[in-house]
């Protein structure tokens, strides 16, 4: 056991120049969400307890993101293949400075209306896409034995980073928290760009001297086939396509309880931002353990597989509780259950790393991220008219979490196809191909000194 420890921390060595940036950009973002909805609300809604128009909007810019991500995911995990993980992972961590700089300056309804643009454009380029391209870099550098170890342990460090965000949240004055957050974001970016090494050289490419419009066209005709070869890749291995209905299923409940939880929360039970930081923090406190601790520990004795089964049953109670929450204790129950369902996180990329090769990561990686895009596009849909709706005094029966107990079946939905997951095959076709990949590119992996 002790050995395995060693191991473990032996793993986070080539990564501690990504983990550094990664926590401060996690921090940054954490700590304002719990004062992102007195902000949201009381600008567009003041006075009243509840504000449909936050949660429509929230519910639009969910859906503008989930438009134009399902390409862009796609599109930056190819790039990060092609072109190396730093000029990405620069581009992603600093997505969000601009918009919560327009909170910081002023939260009135027209910088409100301004910070709902900017962040939708933010969210475009950065949700997912950082971890997707994260995990690409650490498949760079830790061996494919050790990966689901790399990987539980950088979800547990974003689990601990979001409870030192929260702690932030609840006990930094709410006129420094936007001031904070901006400053650790510029920190974060100066670091990448003069710490963080990079793992991979970008292919050469031929110098384009034609005009603007043939280059434009070998550029889509690039990108086009680079995409088919990715779904190429995809539909003719087992494993990633059950991955890709889990994906899709969890993604699609999770995201839309998500996208409404807190305006639910604070409609029923009057939550504000020290309850919401309070409910943050018992899911991050949790998930660090298991993330960090517990799932590198179990992972060799159980596998991948039975984890994720794990993880969905559980994010089906945690949406049950949610959806049934009868007293103000319940959503605090409910929030427990993060500590296990959050491990579907870590299970899932682990899978996928081991069922493609090395010099597939990113893109693949990229693709499951464009799944999740899609999700989060559909979602709100569905989840911001029916959550107002039965929050409202014209609901037709008195159910005002109906729509995230509809979300749960969606969970359920995932955890069939989990239960039929067969991972073996994949990982011994890999094996062999991953050997002859490490060989191939070995020359483009840049020595950690």
């Amino acid at each position: 056991m002790a050995a395995m420890k060693v191991t473990d921390l032996g793993v986070l060595r080539p990564l501690v120049h990504l983990l550094v940036p990664l926590s401060m950009h996690w921090i940054a973002y954490e700590m304002t969400v719990p004062v992102l909805v007195d902000v949201i609300t009381g600008a567009l809604c003041p006075g009243q307890k509840s504000c449909p128009e936050a949660i429509y909007l929230t519910g639009i810019r969910q859906t503008i993101v989930g438009i134009f991500k399902i390409l862009v995911d796609i599109l930056l995990g190819q790039l990060a293949d092609e072109y190396g993980r730093k000029p990405l992972l620069l581009l992603t961590l600093s997505a969000s400075i601009v918009p919560f700089a327009v909170l910081a300056w002023d939260q009135s309804r027209p910088f409100v209306y301004a910070y709902f643009i900017l962040h939708t454009i933010s969210m475009i380029i950065s949700q997912g896409s950082i971890f997707s391209i994260a995990v690409a870099y650490a498949a760079d550098v830790v061996e494919r034995s050790q990966r689901a170890a790399a990987f539980g342990l950088i979800t547990g460090l974003f689990s601990a980073a979001h409870v030192l965000g929260n702690a932030l949240a609840r006990f930094l004055p709410v006129e420094w928290i936007f001031e904070v957050s901006i400053t650790l974001l510029i920190c974060c970016a100066i670091y990448v760009k003069i710490l963080l090494p990079e793992t991979l050289k970008g292919s050469p490419r031929p110098q384009q001297l034609g005009p603007s419009s043939t280059m434009l066209f070998q550029i889509l005709q690039e990108r086009w086939y680079s995409m088919k070869d990715t779904v190429t890749l995809i539909t003719s291995s087992g494993t990633l396509r059950s991955i890709t209905y889990i994906t899709f299923f969890y993604k699609l409940g999770m995201t839309g309880i998500s996208s409404v939880l807190l305006y639910y929360l604070k409609t029923v039970f009057g939550f504000n931002k020290n309850q919401f930081s309070e409910i943050l923090l018992v899911v991050g406190i949790g998930s660090t353990f298991s993330q960090a601790l517990l799932f590198p520990l179990v992972n060799p004795l159980v596998g991948e597989r039975v984890i994720l089964c794990l993880a969905l049953l559980a994010s089906i109670a945690y949406a049950l509780f949610y959806g049934l929450a009868w007293a103000p204790w319940v959503p605090y129950l409910s929030a427990s259950f993060g500590a296990i369902y959050i491990l579907e996180k870590a299970s899932t990329y682990a899978i996928i790393s081991k069922a493609s090769s090395l010099r597939d990561q990113g893109k693949v990686q990229g693709f499951f991220a464009g799944i999740r895009a899609i999700a989060s596009l559909l979602s709100p849909l569905v989840m911001s008219p029916l959550t107002s709706f039965f929050l409202s005094s014209k609901a037709p029966f008195n159910c005002k979490g109906f729509s995230i107990l509809l979300a749960s079946v969606s969970m359920m939905i995932a955890l069939g196809h989990a239960l039929l997951l067969n991972s073996e095959d994949n990982e011994r076709n890999c094996e062999n191909g991953d050997a002859t990949d490490e060989s191939i590119e070995a020359p483009l992996i840049i020595s950690q000194s």
